[in-house]
């Protein structure tokens, strides 16, 4: 690649823009001490623009104390302009074919004029904190079309298979005008609750012909779960994916029946990513049953249920930060050696802890 064909990479969006080299990262965080123009940056978003939408995540992801208030600033503006999306949370096991249904799913509603967003969170090594991030890589026809957005996160060790922030960023792409966002888990297991408490709908995406059927996801996670999508319905599998929709199409109807579900839901159906065949029945029931819950007040309901939850992860993890001070690490240091010599118990150093930690 020449030299003025690497200019073009670096302003999405822009004139002359090509598609990335795979990936590369896009968005560069701005140089320490620089202030940046809250009020310009809002309004760039609004409009649609990628680079800054790019640079907002990256503001948000950061933990500096500066880019945080920054960042609080920046939601506040944006928040007035009332724009929803549609979030669809999507979760399931490794090799399942997240990436490729996101894709195929993600060119069927640009097809149809759509703006798709998508978040994918990348596993963090818990050694170096390091992520691959190669969504790009596993998107590639999605990465280039012109009304779609992907934006990988790492999720840095954090439990629920979603980054930190990725509420943050959903809230960026509905100011920037995408109609759906999409957010891929990191593909964990049963602790991929937390997708739930920031989407409107919750798919679980599982595939056939993976040994015990109803122990490959337990209970948890499918009383989450609003469609349950078994993917990789073609070929030789097609019948075997068939028969497992089938088991768990039975095992949902043995669970509570929830208030903001009507009759049918939660459902279990078959798709195949890779033919992209059953795609489009499934976007009409995931539209059935968004309108059914806009229609009978559940909509507005879960997300200012939600917008509680946040508030409370936000003081729980404000708490939690206490303990990054200089006196709290000296004083957890102190109390782990006593218990690590037997002179305090687990359970006593812990209350000393907490008792120093009492806000005044």
């Amino acid at each position: 690649m020449g030299a003025n064909e690497r200019r073009q990479v670096k302003i999405p969006g822009g004139p002359g823009w090509t598609n990335p080299p795979l990936g590369r990262q896009l968005d560069l965080p701005q140089k320490i001490g620089v202030k940046m123009d809250v009020g310009n940056l809002s309004d760039k978003i609004l409009n649609g623009d990628r680079r800054a939408l790019a640079r907002a995540i990256t503001l948000v992801e950061s933990g500096r104390a500066d880019h945080r208030a920054q960042a609080t600033e920046l939601l506040a503006h944006l928040a007035k302009s009332g724009r929803q999306s549609l979030r669809i949370g999507l979760s399931g096991t490794p090799g399942v074919g997240k990436s490729t249904f996101i894709e195929s799913f993600g060119m069927m509603l640009t097809g149809q004029g759509l703006r798709v967003a998508v978040l994918a969170v990348d596993p963090s090594s818990t050694r170096s904190g390091g992520s691959i991030l190669g969504d790009k890589t596993r998107m590639e026809r999605l990465s280039r079309e012109r009304n779609a957005f992907i934006r990988p996160s790492p999720s840095q060790s954090h439990l629920g298979g979603v980054a930190r922030r990725t509420r943050e960023a959903i809230a960026l792409c509905e100011a920037a005008g995408f109609d759906v966002v999409l957010i891929e888990t990191v593909g964990v297991g049963q602790s991929e609750t937390v997708v739930s408490e920031m989407s409107d709908l919750f798919l679980l995406l599982l595939a056939p012909a993976g040994g015990d059927e109803l122990q490959g996801v337990k209970r948890g996670i499918m009383e989450m779960a609003d469609m349950i999508l078994v993917n990789k319905a073609d070929g030789d599998l097609k019948t075997t994916a068939t028969r497992t929709c089938a088991d768990y199409a039975g095992a949902l109807r043995l669970l509570r029946k929830r208030p903001q579900d009507p009759e049918a839901f939660p459902k279990a159906m078959t798709v195949s990513a890779v033919e992209e065949h059953g795609l489009e029945l499934a976007w009409d029931e995931m539209q059935a049953l968004t309108q059914w819950r806009r229609d009978n007040g559940f909509w507005d309901g879960n997300r200012a249920a939600q917008a509680q939850f946040w508030f409370e992860q936000e003081v729980r993890s404000a708490l939690l930060a206490r303990l990054s001070t200089p006196q709290a690490r000296a004083d957890m240091e102190q109390l782990g050696a006593q218990v690590s010599t037997g002179q305090l118990s687990p359970s006593a150093a812990a209350e000393h802890m907490l008792a120093s930690l009492v806000v005044e």
